[in-house]
């Protein structure tokens, strides 16, 4: 090796020993894959400078997400110091998502009917239907910002309708969860944490309305899901007051998030890689691989957390009880050792075991509504608009836990 090589590597090895999930480069939020491949090639198991462990390679995410015994999801002791007695705490110490077993398992088993193969397929022409009108306005104008014209509208629109939130009530849904999901960030500042607990309390006010009213006269819509954890609860399964209000408002975060991300993050890549959208049209059929692909290579969640509740260790690193780690999900899924060249978008992608989703009793419980969201969106976009373009550069947020465009305008 030349010495400019041994030099290069030399300041490869030392930004990855430096790194720092709290005190991030600016360049990290626009693209954070570098500095990923730096760690799980010189420090895969990575102790940051607060005491934390950040873990970038597949097997060890893995490892993680399937002894939930040993690494817990309970994030009560790990958010009291950062958001204090806030109503960011108190949603975020409640949701689902964040609660270990028994309570975990209790509650996901109330949202299960809404994600059955029958309930989705009763859901995909509302999906077809919602997603041609984007299109329709889109056409009419000449083009679109890919993000609050269509990624974001279908999700918004369709948890707007599980829930049963008034069309006219609608117009903050994105904004709370973008502000609630935002102060999830490793260094969310004080105007996220205060933006976050105010988008809480409001939605938890509009959510009392709406079970109020539901109370009074439950939904005749088998897509809602509000009239169907009440219908629970009368019998007996019943959830707290505070456990359905931010259950609900897990399922807008969840919902919206994910998908938004998925076809923000999809439709870049395919103008970024037009030999793939390409291939795409000519055989329409790769649409269910494509999405597969879509979530492995911009993961819309980037980073999970978990908390030892039992000593563990990563070959030669103990980890005694009580230490938290970050798991780099996105990282693990452009992990050489298990993808193919894994910086290559690849829509025919076999086998494409991706962690998007995560794994294990954690694996989100709306995937496969996501995926099918995904698929409509895409697939009739791609066939719809032969010259679709972009018509400006994507904007990416500050967000490092989620892969966030805040705008990507295309002509069609």
């Amino acid at each position: 090796m030349t010495a400019v090589g041994v030099r290069s590597e030399e300041a490869e090895r030392a930004a990855a020993l430096a790194f720092d999930l709290r005190a991030l480069p600016d360049d990290f939020y626009a693209d954070p894959f570098p500095a990923y491949h730096r760690l799980r090639r010189w420090d895969p198991v990575h102790r940051c400078p607060d005491g934390t462990y950040f873990l970038t390679r597949y097997d060890d995410v893995v490892a993680v997400y399937a002894d939930h015994a040993t690494w817990s999801s309970d994030k009560r002791v790990e958010f009291a110091p950062k958001f204090g007695a806030s109503p960011l705490y108190e949603h975020h110490t409640t949701s689902v998502v964040f609660r270990d077993p028994p309570d975990h398992t209790r509650i996901r088993r109330l949202f299960a009917p809404a994600f059955t193969p029958k309930a989705l397929a009763a859901l995909e022409p509302r999906v077809v239907r919602f997603v041609d009108g984007l299109l329709d306005r889109a056409a009419a104008r000449g083009g679109m910002d890919v993000v609050d014209d269509f990624a974001a509208a279908l999700p918004v629109q369709l948890i707007g309708d599980m829930l049963g939130v008034p069309q006219a009530e609608r117009a903050p849904l994105r904004a709370w969860s973008l502000a609630i999901l935002g102060a999830l960030e490793p260094e969310p500042g004080p105007e996220r944490l205060e933006a976050g607990s105010r988008a809480v309390e409001e939605f938890k006010d509009c959510l009392r309305r709406l079970i109020a009213d539901r109370r009074r006269r439950p939904s005749t819509d088998p897509g809602e899901i509000l009239s169907a954890l009440l219908a629970a609860e009368d019998a007996g399964d019943r959830l707290t007051e505070l456990e359905l209000l931010h259950q609900c408002i897990f399922l807008l975060n969840a919902g919206h998030e994910t998908t938004t991300n998925l076809i923000a993050n999809a439709v870049v890549s395919l103008l970024e890689h037009p030999v793939e959208l390409a291939r795409l049209r000519a055989e329409p059929g790769l649409l269910e691989s494509a999405v597969e692909e879509f979530l492995r290579f911009q993961s819309p969640n980037q980073l999970g957390n978990r908390r030892a509740v039992a000593d563990a260790a990563f070959g030669s690193v103990a980890m005694p009880a009580g230490t938290l780690v970050t798991l780099g999900i996105g990282a693990a899924n452009r992990d050489p050792a298990r993808f193919h060249e894994p910086d290559r978008l690849d829509l025919g992608r076999t086998p494409n075991r991706h962690l998007a989703f995560i794994t294990g009793i954690h694996a989100c419980a709306g995937m496969w509504l996501a995926r099918m969201e995904g698929r409509v969106a895409i697939g009739r976009l791609v066939a719809r608009f032969p010259n679709l373009r972009a018509a400006g550069r994507p904007v990416r947020a500050r967000r490092a836990r989620f892969r966030v465009l805040s705008s990507f305008p295309v002509a069609l």
